[in-house]
């Protein structure tokens, strides 16, 4: 695969692939993305932390803890009542449009959560740049498992999500019931952002430049997130 279409890969194809069940995430393998069965036992003394985008994905988790350093993690489905996975008003360093948890009555999404340790968690802090590290209540989280929450942390977008025609545009890649606005691919939500900032150029060369040019990227990220929406739920910011 060449340089040129793994770039573009990468962009596009955001949040990668999903499990359809809870599972164990183990960086000592030599295929980093294959999982283990969840084991509940291993969630003791961590951090649940909602992961609403590629923080669902073993390939994400792969990129991000790499290979060889001895993390195992927890990523357990569920069902979270009244929410759904939303494009966020930014871009990824990578060129993705990424996703981010915004308040939707009527709809039940299907997320994961990284139960994370200490080390993960501080390592996890890192990557989210764009986001601030908070802890919500009053809301329904029910595991595949039989289990349930009515609070949990996660990152909260700082520029809120990205407006098409009057609302959010939710991911299609996450399974979700009662929606009433138009989910759509990342690769279509970058054709969108293309159009927004009425680039005349070639696709392929505009998300190459989103990932190639960090002063293009920030002046794509100024337009798209003029009109954004905030998070619609209280939270309690933590400092990492």
């Amino acid at each position: 695969m060449s340089d040129r279409h793994a770039i573009l890969s990468r962009a596009r194809e955001y949040p990668y692939a999903l499990p359809d069940r809870s599972y164990l995430w183990i960086g000592e393998r030599e295929d980093p993305t294959r999982t283990e069965p969840f084991d509940a036992a291993m969630t003791e003394g961590r951090t649940p932390v909602l992961a609403v985008g590629s923080n669902q994905s073993p390939r994400q988790l792969a990129r991000k803890y790499g290979v060889g350093g001895g993390h195992a993690i927890p990523v357990q489905r569920a069902t979270v009542r009244d929410f759904d996975s939303v494009y966020a008003a930014h871009i990824s360093s990578y060129g993705a449009a990424p996703a981010m948890l915004q308040r939707a009555p009527g709809v039940d999404a299907t997320l994961f959560v990284n139960w994370l340790d200490e080390e993960q968690l501080d390592h996890m802090h890192g990557t989210e740049g764009n986001y601030r590290f908070a802890e919500i209540e009053n809301i329904q989280i029910e595991f595949d498992e039989g289990t349930s929450r009515d609070s949990i942390y996660l990152y909260v977008a700082r520029l809120g999500h990205f407006v098409h025609e009057g609302g959010p545009v939710s991911l299609a890649a996450v399974p979700a019931r009662g929606r009433t606005n138009g989910a759509r691919t990342t690769a279509d939500m970058l054709r969108l952002v293309h159009d927004r900032l009425d680039y005349a150029g070639d696709h392929d060369r505009f998300v190459l430049n989103l990932v190639q040019d960090a002063a293009f990227r920030r002046r794509c990220i100024d337009v798209i997130s003029e009109d954004s929406a905030p998070f619609g739920h209280p939270y309690r910011i933590i400092e990492p």
